[in-house]
C-alpha cells in the first residue's frame, strides 16, 4: 500500500475564474498556504501538475528536500474550455442558463468545448495508480478537480456529487492507495498511533 497526498494549489493571482488551462501565478498567500500544508510531511518523491500555481511550488519543495520531482499532465486541472480563465460573474451576466445548468448536472453540461468529468476522471485514476504501482509515498501538487475525483473514489460517490465536495486553496489530504482487480482503491489514512510520554 502506497501513501498518496494530494495537494491543491494555494490561492492564485486570478481569484474568481474558472482556471484549467489559464495559468496565473500564486499569491503571496497561496504560497503560505501551501507552505503550511507541508509544513509536517515526509514523502520520498514529488509529482506535479505542470501549470506553474502547481509547479513553482513543487519545484521548490523538492530542491529544499532533496526530492525526485516530475511533472505529469494528467494532474492539472478540468478543462473549463470557452469558460477557461473568465470571472465566474462575468459567465453569469452573460451566459445565466449554460452556467446555471453547469452547477445544476456538469455530467450533462460541461463547459462549452471543455473537458468532461468522466475523461477527467480516468486521466486523474490512472496518474494515480501509476504513482501507486511505484510504492513510495509521494506529495501530488495538483488541483481542486483531481482532489474532488480522489475524495469520490474514496468515499464511492458519483462523479454527480464533485461539487459537493470541498477542497479550499492549500487543502491537503492523504490516502492510502492500492491495486485491485476493480481498479484504483484509494482509503483514508489512518492516523498516526499516539506514543506515551515516557
Amino acid at each position: 500500500m502506497t501513501r498518496l497526498t494530494l495537494l491543491r494549489h494555494g490561492e492564485t493571482r486570478q481569484p474568481g475564474c474558472y482556471l484549467g488551462r489559464s495559468d496565473p501565478r500564486l499569491s503571496a498567500r497561496g504560497y503560505a498556504q501551501m507552505r503550511a500544508a507541508t509544513r509536517d510531511g515526509r514523502w520520498a518523491r514529488v509529482l506535479s501538475s505542470p501549470r506553474r500555481r502547481c509547479a513553482a511550488f513543487a519545484r521548490a519543495y523538492a530542491a529544499a528536500h532533496g526530492l525526485p520531482l516530475a511533472f505529469d499532465e494528467r494532474l492539472a486541472e478540468l478543462d473549463f474550455g470557452d469558460w477557461d480563465g473568465v470571472p465566474v460573474a462575468a459567465l453569469h451576466a452573460r451566459e445565466p442558463q449554460a452556467l446555471a445548468a453547469f452547477w445544476r448536472d456538469p455530467l450533462a453540461h460541461p463547459p462549452p468545448r471543455g473537458e468532461t468529468l468522466p475523461a477527467l476522471a480516468a486521466r486523474v485514476l490512472a496518474a494515480l495508480a501509476d504513482v501507486a504501482a511505484l510504492g513510495a509515498d509521494a506529495l501530488l501538487v495538483t488541483h481542486g478537480g483531481p482532489l474532488r475525483i480522489a475524495c469520490a473514489r474514496r468515499d464511492g460517490l458519483a462523479l454527480s456529487a464533485l461539487s459537493q465536495i470541498e477542497v479550499p486553496h492549500g487543502a491537503c489530504l492523504a490516502f492510502d492507495a492500492h491495486a485491485a482487480t476493480d481498479g484504483l482503491r484509494l482509503a483514508a489514512c489512518a492516523p498516526p498511533p499516539v506514543v506515551a510520554a515516557p
